[in-house]
């Protein structure tokens, strides 16, 4: 970025790294556009997405995905296409603030308290992906299935029977996606009423989403009580700057000024 002049960052997280939330992403996107804002400069969320990308698996050489750092630049309920040639389409899904809110509404936050990094679960995946074409085919096409339920008219339970579906199909990709802890609160969720869930990001813990009717979710935090519930909303922003004043450096060029007389400035005088 080429920045010369000292920096202080803080970084506040509401949710712990390593849960498969994408906070690795989320900090570097937010990171880059922090650094842009004190350039001056204002860069598309795509230039933000494609740039922490490029920051996370070309420089840093994790072994993580793409998606994480566009959800965290765009923000809100989208498609996103990644072609053969490189190139990512943001599509967003347009339905209505009412289905939106009842997708919601229908969806609960746990965290199992099991710390992983998503690289070394993704590169579970990379030996013998090219054996799981089939598997893989059939993922892309729920992808299509749940976009048809939420722009339909039928019942979003549809939803959560098909997001079910997909956890079946991702257990599948490495031995390392679950474990028996995992399977474990998984069956008891959807025995007191969740038609569906999954581990979120690459796997192996963190955070677990279900889909549970408001009926059932009582009985269902009763079951997970052990669990710690975290209540969401939908963000639809992305990434932000929420606080721009770049007049506050205006006295840094004091500093270039010859200066011999510093010592003991800040001294306290014993008598006036």
């Amino acid at each position: 970025m080429e920045i010369n002049n000292g920096l202080e960052i803080h970084h506040d997280g509401d949710l712990p790294a390593r849960s498969g939330m994408g906070s690795s992403s989320s900090f570097i996107v937010g990171l880059l556009n922090a650094l842009y804002a004190l350039k001056g400069k204002r860069v598309t969320k795509k230039r933000l997405a494609l740039e922490s990308i490029e920051i996370e698996q070309n420089l840093i050489k994790e072994t993580v995905g793409s998606q994480d750092q566009v959800a965290a630049a765009f923000g809100g309920l989208n498609h996103i296409i990644f072609k053969e040639n490189g190139e990512i389409d943001v599509n967003p899904i347009t339905v209505s603030v009412r289905r939106s809110d009842e997708l919601n509404s229908n969806l609960m936050l746990f965290y199992t308290g099991i710390i992983r990094t998503a690289s070394d679960i993704a590169q579970s995946y990379v030996p013998d992906i090219l054996r799981k074409e089939k598997l893989l085919y059939k993922m892309h096409d729920m992808v299509d299935d749940s976009i048809t339920i939420l722009h339909g008219k039928n019942s979003i339970e549809d939803f959560g029977i098909l997001l079910n579906e997909t956890w079946q199909a991702k257990r599948q990709l490495s031995g390392k996606v679950t474990n028996p802890i995992v399977d474990d609160f998984y069956e008891r969720a959807l025995k007191k009423g969740a038609l569906g869930g999954k581990i979120t990001g690459a796997g192996g813990g963190g955070f677990l989403l279900l889909f549970v009717p408001p009926n059932a979710q009582v009985q269902v935090r009763k079951e997970l009580s052990e669990l710690l519930h975290v209540p969401f909303r939908f963000d639809f922003t992305g990434s932000k700057i929420i606080a721009y004043e770049p007049h506050l450096d205006e006295f840094s060029n004091i500093d270039k000024v010859p200066d011999n007389n510093c010592a003991g400035r800040f001294g306290e005088r014993s008598t006036i």
